[in-house]
């Protein structure tokens, strides 16, 4: 189990420094701090918005609602505070980073044993294969095992071109944003090397 993010009163400096950079929303405010956090971690609107309520009622942020949304912004005494509490803001950046560290080892760790079912995963879907190949076409019969494999081949090539399009889709629109991180790149490295042992396990 993961160790809590922040101590007490420790996102409620978080927050204005997100604020420092100019007006948010308070889903662009949930957003960032999952960010900060490589994906890790990202709170819930339960626990951000109550406490931009209290920053608000304490005069440090200044509500504007637009329509559907509200946006967030620092007020003077809210500047003012945050350069009071430089040094602790400076420890608790330091603090974020080394929680990033131990949340993104937990979750490799997390993949790695996510994937010893993978076998037995593919094999399943293995018998959910559609019999769409038509007999009198391969040249086979409708009771030559090379038939069934061959169907199963057929699956297996279009899940790996879904995963390719659907990931190499996320990953453009990610990095137009600026936000592969390197917990991504970690990520990925440990699920397709898991992955290609997996599967060629099923092969011999």
């Amino acid at each position: 189990m993961m160790a809590p993010v922040f101590a007490h009163g420790q996102l409620r400096l978080y927050l204005l420094s997100l604020l420092e950079s100019g007006p948010k929303h308070g889903y662009e405010l949930i957003t960032a701090l999952s960010d900060r956090f490589g994906g890790t971690y990202r709170p819930s609107p339960g626990t951000v918005y109550p406490r931009l309520a209290r920053l608000e009622e304490e005069g440090l942020v200044q509500r504007v609602d637009e329509e559907r949304k509200s946006t967030y912004a620092l007020t003077e005494v809210g500047y003012a505070e945050l350069d009071a509490r430089r040094a602790e803001l400076g420890h608790l950046e330091e603090g974020i980073a080394e929680s990033v560290r131990e949340r993104a080892a937990q979750v490799r760790e997390d993949v790695r044993g996510s994937m010893r079912g993978l076998r037995a995963d593919l094999a399943a879907a293995a018998q959910q294969a559609r019999a769409s190949a038509v007999p009198h076409q391969s040249g086979m019969s409708p009771d030559d095992p090379r038939l069934a494999s061959h169907v199963r081949y057929m699956d297996a090539e279009a899940m790996i071109g879904r995963f390719r399009d659907e990931l190499r889709a996320d990953l453009r629109r990610a990095d137009a944003d600026g936000k592969v991180e390197q917990l991504t790149l970690d990520t990925l490295r440990t699920v397709l090397d898991s992955a290609l042992t997996a599967v060629r396990g099923t092969l011999r």
